[in-house]
């Protein structure tokens, strides 16, 4: 039976600790931004990589290490 107030003692205290870090973190707004990380998974990440991987000065006719023709 001992075992037993032990055991309950111990999951109140643990349940407390989350409880103040929950509130800590609520506090310093890091559960604030609900909206972004469900939006983000409608964009098509394939379009940012194809905007960034464009050559700035067009011309195709160079030669390089990645370019060869």
């Amino acid at each position: 039976m001992d075992i037993l107030y032990l055991m309950i003692l111990c999951s109140v205290s643990l349940a407390a600790v989350f409880l103040v870090v929950f509130i800590i973190y609520a506090r310093k707004g890091q559960f604030e931004d609900d909206e972004s990380p469900a939006v983000r998974i409608l964009f098509d990440s394939d379009e940012i990589k194809e905007k960034d991987e464009t050559p700035d000065n067009g011309s195709k006719d160079e030669k390089g290490e990645n370019n060869k023709n």
